[in-house]
């Protein structure tokens, strides 16, 4: 978690998940609570993103079911485009030196591999493979209607919740 900003004595403040966040901002735009329309465009966003994912048929169980049957390149394509287009906006963030909307230097931390990722990978794996759904698109499932997804949601919170818990004594 991150210190609270009197007892930090340097401008960064380093949280448990190697995430970097400046303090020299505005330290009342942190305590300022927003009024609903302030969240409208999350909102707008979350609609247009679901919409996407039911029109590209991501959502889809029988998509997902042909592609770890290897039986369709279709979310391989999805898939493998995000990953491009993550790489692409990331490189081109690097040599822009973007910053934040609060003028932040955005940090980019180098992680060390942990045969733990390949573990949780799997899992995560395993899980989609089963249940037809990754966390992205659980509210889109349900939003369609698949309110037998509202399982799925329940145990990915309950296994979200779980690992808070544990995390200090499991090893990363």
């Amino acid at each position: 978690m991150n210190k609270p900003v009197s007892s930090v004595p340097s401008k960064l403040s380093e949280n448990l998940d190697g995430e970097v966040r400046s303090l020299n901002h505005d330290k009342k735009q942190n305590e300022r609570s927003h009024a609903w329309v302030y969240y409208i465009r999350y909102v707008v966003a979350g609609i247009f993103f679901g919409i996407l994912l039911v029109k590209s048929e991501v959502i889809s169980w029988f998509r997902i079911q042909e592609m770890f049957r290897f039986q369709s390149f279709h979310m391989y394509g999805v898939i493998g485009s995000a990953v491009v287009t993550g790489i692409i906006s990331l490189l081109i963030m690097k040599k822009l030196k973007v910053k934040t909307i609060h003028g932040e230097t955005i940090m980019y931390p180098v992680r060390q591999f942990s045969k733990g990722t390949i573990y949780g990978g799997l899992l995560f794996g395993f899980g989609w493979a089963l249940t037809g759904a990754c966390p992205g698109p659980l509210y889109a499932q349900i939003g369609t209607g698949a309110v037998v997804i509202t399982v799925t949601l329940a145990s990915a919170l309950t296994g979200t919740w779980v690992y808070g818990r544990l995390r200090e004594k499991l090893p990363h």
